[in-house]
């Protein structure tokens, strides 16, 4: 059998900024890696079957995940989750979401397909709007995108991050590359 070398594989990129209430920039966290999961691959073997119950990128979940994480090394993502930790996840409608092809190899928006995706999404103020018996506090330590596949959203990337203190007057810009 002959076996095929990709020269390069589907990856994660995200990069996160905090700014405060006047848009000064608090800390930017530079590009980091996200964990791409099985139903990525699921979705994208979905589309090349041509199914019509297949849908791209449909959200952004993001979560409290565990506070034990604060206090440990944290525990990377597997490619086999399918959920947020948080039962609860905030979702970001992909109508609130920028998303685009980029070049090759720039960061210069494309109008033709490309085998780069960048999504953006500005957590303003306010935003989580957590205020339920679910969450105490506006503090983040997880995020996926979802997708829809067969009539269900699933989870398509996985990040697990250090602890962001989201207040409500501040705003988390999140940038996120998907490289095929």
């Amino acid at each position: 059998m002959v076996s095929e070398t990709p020269l390069q594989m589907l990856k994660g990129l995200y990069h996160d900024r905090l700014y405060n209430a006047e848009h000064q920039l608090i800390w930017d966290r530079g590009w980091c890696s996200n964990v791409i999961v099985i139903d990525c691959r699921r979705l994208l073997a979905g589309f090349m079957l041509g199914t019509s119950n297949t849908l791209g990128i449909q959200g952004l979940q993001i979560g409290a995940g565990l506070e034990a994480w604060d206090d440990i090394a944290l525990p990377r993502p597997q490619p086999s989750n399918t959920a947020l930790v948080d039962p609860h996840p905030f979702t970001i409608a992909r109508s609130d979401l920028d998303i685009e092809f980029l070049e090759p190899d720039s960061e210069t928006p494309s109008n033709l397909p490309t085998n780069r995706v960048q999504i953006r999404a500005t957590l303003g103020a306010g935003v989580p709007p957590w205020a339920d018996a679910n969450h105490v506090n506006s503090t983040l330590r997880e995020f996926g995108l979802v997708a829809r596949l067969n009539g269900t959203d699933v989870l398509i990337n996985n990040v697990r991050h250090p602890a962001i203190a989201k207040d409500p007057t501040s705003t988390l810009e999140r940038t996120i590359w998907l490289v095929f």
